[in-house]
């Protein structure tokens, strides 16, 4: 039997084949280019089939066939024709130049999430590239792509995708995916990639025709559960950990970022995502890289950070939600849906100390306790952002923070998250303030499906949208709204709002007290009638503490310093920076102060160390 799944070219135009398919007794292979052919695969009983086929090699078209049926491979490296069309063997042989690259230590992530076709006009892997050195400069040092597995048509934001071990082929495919994290690397740049283990698109999911891929016992807001810890489930599991190390290993990705873990339904002794965070880890060992498993969480349960030993799941690091809904409340405040369980400013606080906001108290929208403590887990295993994909596009309409809060609010923003003692999370496009919206969309060739998915939409946003017509996420239109216009950064406030990211992560960088990933050594106070929160953060005989004021007028605070002088190193109200110029003073003693303050401004000061 073959060691992996799918169609592995081994040289010599010679080719195996793997396919579990327990639920079919005969499973064939057919060749339909270059030259017809048709094999009966081997099986034991198993519920696998395999063959060694020689005149297979890389562009070969086949299918399988289950019973009479044919269907494309559910582990195809390359699927050119779309999601209904042939397999194609793919080629493995790629001359990687990255051989000294061994990764980043977390400590010094700066993700930057991109949407590969709508990040550039050409809208593929190739169109991200000539951007790198400016994201770089930025300070960027990871590039998270969202999900690039095939999915049905040219555009999907990637959720919808239903070939976990196949790079989206309207995007560059195979070559263009590696070409990519190559130049990644050649700039210093780590690769984290999206992927989705809960649940697989609609159209073309020819999963459950193979085998008890899914369950009927659980249900994900997307339909049914993938089978995780049900009967097969070791097979199941098997399938999706080798789609995981082949993005970290053939492809050279960095970090995986698990969607909706909270969706992976598990009840085993060992969980799935514990199993494939081993999987990664073992790999990463056995290269000589680092490769981290990131998990997009909501449920607040330090047990997804965890070692194993102590009874967790072994992942490295996860998004900190509550920080984005306790920030996001404070700017704009909106108190609807999600944002009902956040009182803002004061929610903040608590977050920049216990990162969890909900950590075993009542949440309204959710009708029960929520959470656990994290104490214990550091400061550098959550990533906190003022936006990303989900929090703008599953809005009605799209709209980014620039449509939703004027220009002083978006560098108070920035200045909370890259100030943090956590790593920060950016969202393509929010560093100049891009003004398209980020929309859903589609392409499916099923026009029942496409319609069910619009009114869907609509029944789901009715009530947030006020009644209205809302984009049809299958119309191009949509997908062409959401592309970022690049030729905005060079342009009045948006030239200046990049210039103050690239100085806040210079500062981050440079700073130690900002520079180390320590919230234990951070000291947050609410100003809760001035509408000011104040943060210290300390790094040996280092400190450093900013001012984040959400009031919209001027306005004057008290506060005792620790002792020393102080430097001012950054105001957002400086006129350098677009703002009504800065009222907090350049240098403070230490003890009994008091400041003038800007409306909306970030203030940071350093300790100056004789």
């Amino acid at each position: 039997m073959p060691a992996g799944l799918g169609a592995r070219y081994i040289g010599a135009n010679r080719c195996e084949f793997l396919v579990w398919a327990p639920f079919s007794k005969k499973v064939e292979l057919r060749i339909t280019a270059p030259k017809k052919k048709l094999v009966t695969l081997t099986t034991d009983g198993s519920g696998y089939h395999w063959t060694a086929l020689t005149g297979a090699g890389p562009g070969t078209e086949y299918f399988y066939i289950l019973d009479g049926v044919e269907k494309p491979d559910p582990a195809s490296s390359c699927q050119p024709r779309g999601v209904h069309g042939p397999s194609v063997v793919g080629d493995p042989a790629y001359e990687w130049k990255d051989g000294k690259w061994k990764g980043l230590p977390q400590e010094n992530f700066v993700i930057y999430e991109i949407h590969t076709g709508t990040f550039s006009q050409e809208g593929t892997f190739a169109g991200i590239i000539p951007r790198l050195d400016a994201l770089k400069d930025l300070g960027v040092t990871v590039v998270a792509l969202m999900p690039v597995a095939q999915f049905p048509g040219a555009r999907n934001w990637g959720y919808d995708g239903v070939y976990p071990f196949a790079a989206q082929d309207s995007y560059g495919g195979t070559r263009g995916l590696k070409l990519l994290v190559e130049a990644c690397h050649r700039r210093g740049l780590a690769v984290m990639l999206d992927v989705v283990y809960n649940h697989l698109g609609p159209e073309g999911n020819y999963l459950r025709d193979f085998g008890p891929y899914f369950t009927s016992g659980y249900k994900t807001p997307w339909g049914q559960a993938l089978n995780f810890d049900g009967p097969g489930s070791d097979e199941v599991r098997r399938f999706f950990i080798e789609s995981a190390v082949r993005w970290l290993d053939e492809f050279h990705i960095d970090a995986l970022r698990l969607d909706s873990v909270r969706s992976i339904r598990d009840f085993s002794a060992r969980p799935f995502v514990e199993e494939l965070a081993a999987a990664a880890h073992e790999l990463g060992r056995g290269r000589g890289r680092r490769m981290q498993i990131i998990a997009e969480s909501s449920m607040n349960d330090p047990r997804v950070l965890r070692p194993p030993e102590a009874g967790g799941w072994g992942c490295d690091a996860q998004y900190c939600k509550d920080f984005h809904h306790s920030l996001h409340v404070a700017l704009t405040g909106e108190r609807a849906g999600k944002y009902r369980d956040f009182s803002g400013l004061r929610d903040l606080a608590r977050s920049y100390r216990d990162a969890f906001v909900y950590n075993g108290q009542y949440s309204v929208t959710r009708r029960m306790r929520h959470g656990r403590p994290a104490a214990g887990v550091p400061a550098s295993q959550f990533l906190v952002f003022s936006q990303d994909h989900d929090e703008t596009g599953n809005r009605p309409r799209g709209e980014r923070l620039a449509a939703l809060a004027d220009f002083e609010a978006l560098k108070l923003a920035a200045g909370a998250v890259a100030l943090s003692p956590f790593i920060p999370f950016l969202f393509m496009g929010e560093e100049y303030g891009e003004e398209a919206p980020f929309l859903y969309f589609t392409d499916h060739a099923d026009k029942a499906l496409a319609e069910a998915v619009r009114l869907g939409r609509r029944k789901e946003f009715d009530v947030a949208a006020g009644g209205g017509k809302l984009p049809d996420p299958n119309d191009e239109a949509a997908f062409l709204l959401s592309r970022l216009d690049h030729g905005l950064r060079s342009k009045g406030r948006h030239a200046v709002l990049e210039n103050f990211y690239r100085r806040l992560y210079a500062l981050r960088r440079e700073h130690p007290a900002l520079a180390k990933l320590d919230r234990e050594n951070l000291d947050a106070a609410l100003h809760e009638e001035a509408g000011v929160l104040t943060v210290c953060r300390r790094a040996g005989a280092e400190e450093a503490f900013f001012i984040l004021n959400f009031a919209k007028k001027p306005g004057r605070m008290k506060l005792e310093l620790p002792g020393g002088n102080w430097t001012r190193l950054l105001d957002s109200a400086q006129a350098q920076w677009g703002g009504p110029g800065s009222q907090a003073p350049e240098r403070l003693a230490g003890g009994p102060a008091e400041l003038s303050l800007s409306p909306q401004c970030v203030v940071l000061y350093g300790k100056t160390v004789e």
